[in-house]
């Protein structure tokens, strides 16, 4: 899942990228309101976490616009503002979730991949086609009900793939999901990791749409 950060404060921005990293996320970081902007028109993102004191344009003004445009991100407010005041307001001008600092990382990234559940349409952590799961809560998954031993990355393309099911995912998709694990994506590293994957889950699982991306489909249990 790719994240977009919008905090101001440089130790909590970088904090939460990396941390955010480390428990599976691809996470992008910025400090203001309109180079978010800038990013939200040019790359695809899961989530979005905004803080509402930015320098600035605030973080209120920037969720108010997203929504007028008709954005249906799943946006979660991480801020120090407590009052019951504020939190009404995050809510009503269109935030999914409003989480108060200071607070635990774990808890963030549950909140986080709760909220991607609701926006894909999998209310449950656990994703399924044919006899192929993913638990998103655990990082795991299983073929057949045998655990599967993925790399960070296999996991990272597979969660992609199976949240679209019978669906193309296109490569520039999966690239930006790729570089959460390792910055800028080389020209052959997807179709290696797509390899790897297909080794592992049997090759007619992951169709290749030549010119587009990659398509997970289900798969009769032999």
């Amino acid at each position: 899942m790719r994240v977009l950060i919008v905090e101001d404060d440089p130790l909590l921005g970088a904090g939460l990228r990396t941390g955010l990293a480390q428990d599976g996320f691809a996470a992008d970081w910025v400090q203001a309101a309109e180079p978010a902007l800038h990013a939200l028109s040019l790359e695809h993102f899961d989530l979005l976490i905004l803080d509402l004191g930015l320098p600035g344009r605030d973080g209120l003004s920037l969720l108010r616009e997203l929504r007028r445009a008709g954005s249906v991100l799943p946006v979660l407010i991480l801020t120090a503002r407590d009052a019951i005041a504020d939190k009404v307001s995050g809510l009503d001008a269109g935030a999914d979730d409003y989480l108060v600092k200071p607070f635990d990382l774990d808890e963030l990234s549950a909140r986080l991949r709760a909220l991607a559940r609701r926006g894909r349409g999998h209310p449950s952590p656990v994703m399924q086609v044919g006899d192929l799961a993913l638990d998103t809560s655990q990082r795991a998954a299983t073929l057949g009900g045998q655990a599967l031993s993925l790399s960070p990355m296999e996991y990272t393309l597979l969660e992609e793939l199976i949240a679209n099911p019978d669906r193309v995912v296109t490569r520039a998709r999966l690239e930006a999901a790729a570089r959460g694990w390792q910055g800028e994506v080389e020209s052959n590293s997807l179709e290696v990791h797509i390899h790897h994957l297909r080794r592992k889950l049997g090759r007619e699982r992951i169709l290749t749409v030549r010119g587009v991306g990659y398509q997970l489909v289900c798969v009769a249990a032999s």
